[in-house]
């Protein structure tokens, strides 16, 4: 059976007409709240050759990866970077995740809001909103491929806050 971790990343610094959006980098509250929930999600999450992480390039998403990734024990040089989720629509993240190849049954995505909520809402008909560094669990019905992820088709079984 499949699992789905959809991250939304930490607390970043404020907007600013000096730094482009695309690189604010994480506050130092964001990053030990970070550290505290990867903790957490490190007690149910087993990494191995069938665990692919996958993050958005911009910089407060490539950093809360890192810092996951420190703590779960998986090599962040493995980590998969796409512009593709980056500001995405929750559709454009579900095609990243439908280019995943069968032989991973873990797949952990970091990105941003709106999109990682609505992602989880539309897989698994609920209704969440994703805090900074929360983690929603998904797990794919049956033996559904990421592949085949769609509409109603996963179970959200826990929410790391």
């Amino acid at each position: 059976m499949k699992t789905l971790y959809l991250i939304r990343h930490a607390k970043a610094e404020e907007h600013s007409f000096s730094k482009d959006d695309f690189y604010r980098d994480l506050q130092k509250k964001g990053r030990e709240r970070a550290e505290r929930i990867a903790q957490k999600l490190k007690e149910s999450l087993k990494i191995d050759e069938k665990t692919l992480v996958t993050s958005s390039s911009a910089n407060r998403a490539i950093q809360t990866a890192e810092l996951f990734c420190e703590v779960l024990g998986y090599p962040k040089e493995s980590i998969h970077q796409t512009r593709d989720i980056y500001e995405a629509h929750f559709m454009d993240i579900l095609k990243v995740i439908n280019t995943v190849p069968n032989e991973y049954d873990t797949l952990l995505i970091f990105g941003h809001n709106p999109g990682l909520s609505n992602l989880t809402n539309y897989l698994s008909h609920s209704e969440i909103e994703l805090a900074t560094s929360n983690v929603s669990i998904l797990q794919l019905e049956g033996d559904l491929t990421f592949e085949m992820l769609g509409g109603g088709t996963a179970n959200l079984i826990g929410l790391l806050k």
